[in-house]
C-alpha cells in the first residue's frame, strides 16, 4: 500500500511504550506530523491490537545501506540508503564516514551537511582518520593521522554545524587537548579504535568524552592486570557505550555485561552498518578498502577483519527482547530515547509523547516490524483487517 499522510489518526490497541513505561490496549494520537495530546471524534482510527507502538529508532552510528555508501555516494545513493533503513524503523539517523584524505572528508561534510539542513539526516559523525593503527579495523592505516585539534577543527567546520559526533584514539598526541575542544564546540567526543590503557581512557573521559564507539570491537580486551579501556568506559557513567547487536560483533554474554554494568540509560544499540545493510551479499567498498559480503558477514578482502555489518534496527530490537531476555522498555531506551539525547534531538524524537514528531514504529506480537510512520507519514504502513 503506497505510503500516505496521516493528517488526524489514532493507533488503538497496541501496547504503547511511554517514558513512563508500558501502557496496554493504549492509543497513539497523531495530528498532521505531530504526536497530539488528543484527537478529533471523527480521526480515522487503526487498529493494531495484538501489536506493540514504540518510538522510531534513532541511529548515531551508520555508514550506508541500500548499496550506498555514507562516505562516498551521490546524493541520490545516499538518500537510497536513508530510505532502506527508515523501511527498518530508524526514523532519524547519523551519516558516518570513515578515514579517508583530509580534504575528501572535509568536501564530503559540506555535503552531507545539505541533508542535514533538509532534515534527512541528523547529523554527521566522523569515524577516522584520528583513530590507532593499531586498532583500526577496516580502515586505511595509510591515511590515519594524529588528532591535532587544528585539523579536529578542520572537519567540525567543514560540517557547518552538522558534526554530532567524532571517534578518537585518544592516547594519540593531540587526543585530549581534541577531546577538549569538541567538548567546548558541542560535539561528542567518542572513544574508540583505541589502545588506550585504563588509566588514558580515565583521562580521556575526564577531559570531555562522553561516548565509546562500539564498545568491546577495535580496543584492547578486558584482562585482569590490564583492563585497558573497556573497564574504564564501563564503570564511568558519563559514558555511553555503542553496542552491535548483529549476533556477529558481540556474544549475548557480553551484551548482558555491558546492560548489567552501564544501565539501560547508559546504553546506545546502533547499526554500524555499511552499503550491504538491506542490500544483500556480495562485494563492496568501505572508502578505499574491498569488503566481502558472505552469508550478511562483512570483511574485508584483504586481512579478513569485520567491516562494520548488514544490521537494521529493527533485528536489533529484535534479538534484544527476544534472544537476550532485555526488557522491551530498556531495548526502546536504548534504540531511541539515549541517542537522541546524546545528539541532541529529544525535544522531538525518541519517545512516545505530545509535541514530538509522529515518529513510531509497529512491531507485531513476536517483534517483527509491520509498520513505520515518520513525522505523520506512513512509510510501512501496517496492514490490518
Amino acid at each position: 500500500m503506497a505510503p500516505r499522510a496521516a493528517d488526524s489518526t489514532v493507533l488503538a490497541g497496541a501496547r504503547v511504550v511511554l517514558p513512563t513505561g508500558t501502557v496496554e490496549d493504549g492509543r497513539v494520537a497523531v495530528e498532521g506530523a505531530r504526536i497530539a495530546a488528543s484527537a478529533p471524534e471523527d480521526a480515522r482510527t487503526v487498529d493494531l491490537t495484538g501489536h506493540w507502538v514504540v518510538p522510531g529508532f534513532v541511529d548515531m552510528h551508520n555508514h550506508g545501506g541500500g548499496g550506498a555508501s555514507f562516505t562516498s555516494g551521490t546524493v541520490d545513493e545516499v538518500l537510497t540508503g536513508i530510505r532502506t533503513h527508515r523501511e527498518h524503523g530508524t526514523t532519524t539517523m547519523v551519516a558516518s564516514t570513515v578515514t579517508g584524505e583530509m580534504d575528501f572528508l572535509a568536501r564530503r561534510a559540506g555535503e552531507l551537511s545539505e541533508l542535514v539542513e533538509q532534515g534527512d539526516l541528523a547529523g554527521i559523525h566522523f569515524e577516522g582518520p584520528f583513530i590507532s593503527p593499531c586498532r583500526k579495523g577496516a580502515h586505511s592505516e595509510q591515511l590515519l593521522r594524529h588528532p591535532d585539534p587544528a585539523e579536529v577543527r578542520k572537519l567540525v567546520d567543514a560540517a557547518r554545524g552538522a558534526a554530532r559526533m567524532v571517534t578518537l584514539a585518544t592516547e594519540l598526541p593531540g587526543g585530549l587537548d581534541s577531546v577538549r575542544l569538541l567538548a567546548e564546540l558541542g560535539v561528542i567526543a567518542a572513544i574508540g579504535h583505541t589502545d588506550a590503557t585504563y588509566e588514558q581512557t580515565v583521562e580521556a573521559v575526564d577531559a570531555g568524552a562522553t561516548v565509546a564507539t562500539h564498545l568491546f570491537n577495535a580496543m584492547p580486551p578486558l584482562a585482569h592486570r590490564e583492563p585497558g579501556p573497556i573497564a574504564a568506559l564501563l564503570e564511568d557513567d558519563r559514558i555511553t557505550v555503542e553496542l552491535i547487536n548483529d549476533g556477529t560483533h558481540l556474544h549475548p554474554a557480553v551484551l548482558e555485561l555491558a546492560y548489567r554494568h552501564k544501565g539501560a540509560g547508559r546504553v546506545a544499540l546502533i547499526t554500524d552498518a555499511m552499503d550491504a545493510a538491506g542490500f544483500g551479499d556480495g562485494e563492496y567498498q568501505l572508502g578505499p578498502l574491498a569488503v566481502e559480503v558472505r552469508d550478511g558477514v562483512a570483511r574485508l578482502v584483504e586481512g579478513g577483519s569485520i567491516a562494520g555489518s548488514t544490521l537494521t534496527l529493527d533485528t536489533a530490537f529484535r534479538r534484544a527482547v527476544t534472544l537476550d531476555r532485555i526488557p522491551v522498555e530498556d531495548v526502546v531506551r536504548s534504540i531511541s530515547a539515549n541517542p537522541a539525547r546524546l545528539l541532541g534531538v529529544d525535544d522531538r524524537v525518541g519517545s512516545l509523547e505530545p509535541g514530538k514528531d509522529a515518529d513510531l514504529v509497529v512491531l507485531d506480537e513476536d517483534f517483527v516490524l509491520k509498520g513505520v510512520m515518520r513525522r505523520g507519514e506512513w512509510i510501512v504502513e501496517p496492514k490490518t483487517a
